[in-house]
């Protein structure tokens, strides 16, 4: 469908980070942000209108942690299903690990990745290199080449480099670049195959237990070893409290450190284990009810920057199977915002900051500009109607797996469309996706691409 050059967007409810939402109209041109009017009144002379009266506005969420499984994996995901879960979301960019088949080591399968993501993708599709040769730890993947080919950042993610020397050329290399290293933080002697977090829950349901301790080794290592070369070091997926106070206490250092944590360590604990099976099984594990309220505080006091979503795609017959056997990860892109509005409800963020943890801190983190929605800049936003009472159901979703923790849930609140570059790339109410009731409809004029 043919799409407008120029469009207004009236009567939202705006929330940027660090501001208070306040009702705005929102110019759009050739893609971009032309301006912003304030006076609730104001009404265009000509062009097209989008009616967004009772709805709440948001910049586009970036994810920091999402795995597409393109190329190699597409019986899991591919860009465009991945990419069209993001989105409906709200999730106007999505940074992508390397472990792919091939694994995106080398500036190919970067080009691969960007050239699908432009033909099909919903979203921004942003590629990760991976740290090292085949995600094996040893050769240094080339990363100016990456960069180059359009690589953001750095990273073996689920592999952990094991050995303290090769990380210490991975921060090196990545810090003479300017890219963010983001490592998967837990030491495999440690965990020694644990499956699950060690405790009552574990030696109860007779699994092996992965304790703490792996992932706070491994980040004391990487903590120091940014502290040598000054790299910036992004931590994945915080779940322990004793990382929690790492991080704090290096950020007091002074070390050049971000971190994340994704939606279901901040509402599951290993209890969850015993009702849900494999569908709560992932790496790091789910933790305990202490640790989930020090990542709750850790995100409101800012030692934890962002939210992500480690979304991780696994067929059903992968799931399937007995717990230990069982692959880790859960697909989390279309309860992200669901989800993190659930913060709002509960009193652990405001609605300025929880904006400025989806979207502001992680293109910080990935030194983009952080403030989003600014004149001249992409008109990505998501519209949410947060009075529409809706149930997830995975099965019916836009991911091609269905392994998430939430499936059932009930939720407030819903995102009804989503644009990328001005052009409207989801739409709930033309999805085919159920819709309880909603006050609001999209005005006729505002194309869908």
């Amino acid at each position: 469908m043919q799409v407008p050059e120029e469009f207004w967007v009236i009567g939202a409810e705006v929330a940027r980070p660090g501001k208070a939402a306040a009702a705005r109209t929102l110019h759009v041109r050739n893609g971009a942000v032309e301006a912003w009017i304030d006076d609730p009144d104001w009404r265009p002379e000509h062009g097209q209108v989008l009616d967004a009266n009772g709805l709440l506005m948001i910049p586009g969420i970036c994810d920091l942690h999402v795995h597409l499984r393109d190329p190699g994996l597409t019986y899991k995901e591919d860009i465009e299903t991945g990419t069209r879960a993001a989105v409906a979301s709200g999730v106007t960019s999505v940074v992508c690990l390397a472990n792919t088949q091939p694994v995106n080591d080398c500036p190919e399968v970067t080009q691969y990745i960007r050239e699908r993501a432009r033909t099909v993708g919903w979203a921004r599709v942003l590629p990760v290199s991976a740290a090292t040769i085949g995600l094996e730890g040893k050769e240094l993947a080339p990363y100016g080449l990456m960069r180059e080919a359009g690589c953001v950042a750095v990273s073996d993610d689920g592999n952990t480099v094991p050995v303290a020397g090769v990380m210490r050329r991975v921060l090196e290399y990545a810090a003479s670049l300017d890219l963010p290293v983001l490592p998967h933080c837990e030491d495999r002697s440690v965990r020694a195959g644990g499956v699950m977090n060690a405790g009552p829950v574990a030696v109860r349901l007779g699994l092996p237990g992965n304790p703490r301790e792996a992932e706070e080794i491994a980040l004391a290592r990487d903590i120091l070893l940014a502290r040598l070369t000054g790299a910036h070091l992004h931590v994945q997926h915080v779940t322990t409290a004793g990382g929690v106070e790492l991080i704090r206490r290096a950020r007091e250092d002074g070390v050049r450190i971000t971190a994340e944590v994704c939606p279901h360590h901040l509402f599951l604990t290993d209890e969850a284990v015993e009702e849900l099976g494999t569908h709560a099984k992932m790496a790091p594990p789910l933790r305990t009810a202490h640790d989930v309220e020090v990542l709750r505080q850790a995100l409101a006091d800012g030692i934890i920057d962002a939210i992500a979503t480690d979304h991780a795609p696994h067929a059903p017959h992968e799931k399937d199977q007995p717990f230990e056997a069982a692959p880790d990860g859960i697909i989390g892109l279309e309860t992200l915002l669901p989800l993190a509005l659930r913060l709002v409800d509960e009193d652990v963020l405001d609605l300025p900051t929880l904006v400025e943890r989806l979207t502001a801190a992680p293109r910080r983190v990935l030194g983009q500009k952080p403030a989003p929605l600014s004149e001249g800049e992409p008109a990505d936003f998501a519209l949410i109607d947060r009075k529409l009472h809706w149930r997830y159901d995975a099965a019916s979703g836009c991911s091609r797996s269905r392994n998430s923790p939430f499936d059932g849930w009930d939720f407030e609140g819903r995102v009804v469309m989503t644009f990328v570059d001005g052009v409207c790339r989801w739409n709930l109410h033309e999805s085919g996706q159920s819709v309880e009731s909603s006050p609001w409809r999209p005005v006729q004029g505002v194309a869908s691409s």
